[in-house]
């Protein structure tokens, strides 16, 4: 099984949404038909990066980090070209 951490960000007004699955797919899906309540008035989202990783608490450990703000900074560094467009 695979775990997966993923930045979602809302095409409404920019807002970034951190999460955590086994079924990226399925999640982003749900993400925009609403059936997630911290993301159902930020609709639509888009996947802007995700990670892939074998074991789960390295993946819970990963998003917890990302939450934070030393996790956000790296995101910024990491997609500068992205945040650029």
């Amino acid at each position: 099984m695979y775990y997966y951490v993923y930045v979602l960000q809302s095409l409404k007004n920019e807002y970034f949404y951190i999460g955590f699955t086994t079924n990226l797919k399925k999640r982003v899906s749900d993400h925009n038909n609403g059936r997630n309540t911290s993301t159902k008035n930020r609709k639509p989202l888009k996947l802007i990066y995700f990670e892939g990783y074998l074991n789960k608490k390295d993946a819970l450990g990963r998003e917890k980090f990302l939450k934070s703000g030393s996790g956000m900074r790296y995101l910024k560094k990491q997609m500068r070209h992205y945040f650029m467009l």
